[in-house]
């Protein structure tokens, strides 16, 4: 059963998505409060995680699409297509606000999922946000820093660093935000996900979603300088699950790891094997979504 809804977030932007629920339920159950990662769209198989969830626990789930990406609004007078992530976090506390005004959600039992740049997000808000009572971090992006110059050349720098700047100063002079793709096929060519699984992973979804290969320049800056895993620790005594593909070069394996040595205890680390996007869907799938499951039956659902 999935419902469309819409909130409103503390500074007024309407963000969309969808509430789903168990055909049978008796009275208030728990809640996953779920959002996508890097310019991506619920629509890119967030629905099969939910579905999924729901038909294995006594679960709801609340999955909407960040402030300005595909059904959601952006502020006005901001452009769309832009990542700034102590926006994306708050929206995140703010959907939380959301599905506890629901009367078919337990608001003491709130869960938070997400994956990829979101995986960074949700260790940022189930570390800062106490009405969180689990974490599930999907393939994250934990160190911007270092996630910045494990993907971009080091003679691609300077010129990006030009580019912050210009753009910096078009905003300034009232300019429209300049904006750079996603993915390219041409690695040489500056993109934001200059990996080859990333291009195969967004091109399929072009093709069958309105999902758009573009994000404004201001969203590498803001990435570059992202810490999401500068709370970690304070993250318990929230149960953590991390996700972690064995062979990510998107959000580096070794980076993930060494986040999740920070986290105290309890905590769960599950390694997937593949790549970044081979959570999503295929063999990993059900490998995947099961774990999260009995970690959620474990955590949120008892």
């Amino acid at each position: 059963m999935r419902e469309d809804i819409s909130f409103q977030t503390s500074d007024n932007v309407t963000l969309r998505g969808w509430f789903y629920k168990p055909s049978e339920s008796n009275g208030p159950l728990p809640c996953l409060v779920m959002a996508h990662g890097f310019s991506a769209l619920k629509e890119m198989d967030l629905n099969t995680f939910a579905e999924y969830f729901i038909a294995h626990l006594p679960l709801t789930c609340l999955v909407y699409d960040n402030r300005g990406f595909g059904d959601s609004d952006t502020k006005e007078g901001q452009p769309r297509q832009e990542i700034i992530p102590a926006q994306q976090t708050s929206d995140y506390s703010d959907a939380i606000t959301y599905a506890q005004s629901r009367s078919e959600v337990n608001k003491h039992k709130i869960g938070i999922w997400g994956s990829s740049y979101s995986g960074g997000n949700v260790l940022w808000v189930g570390a800062v946000d106490r009405r969180v009572k689990a974490v599930l971090s999907q393939a994250p992006m934990v160190d911007g820093w270092a996630n910045f110059h494990r993907l971009i050349r080091p003679d691609f720098v300077a010129g990006l660093n030009q580019t912050f700047e210009a753009d910096r100063h078009a905003r300034a002079a009232g300019k429209s935000a300049a904006v750079i793709p996603v993915v390219d096929a041409d690695a040489t060519k500056p993109s934001a996900l200059p990996t080859p699984d990333s291009f195969e992973f967004f091109s399929a979804w072009a093709a069958k979603s309105n999902w758009k290969n573009e994000v404004t320049v201001k969203s590498i800056e803001a990435f570059r300088e992202y810490l999401p895993s500068a709370h970690i620790q304070h993250i318990s005594p929230t149960p953590l699950l991390m996700t972690v593909a064995e062979n990510d070069v998107l959000t580096p394996t070794d980076l993930a790891l060494e986040a999740y040595s920070r986290a105290l205890e309890p905590k769960k680390l599950h390694i997937l094997s593949g790549g970044h996007f081979e959570a999503y869907s295929g063999p990993n799938f059900e490998k995947n979504a099961r774990v999260q499951v009995e970690f959620l039956q474990t955590y949120l659902c008892s």
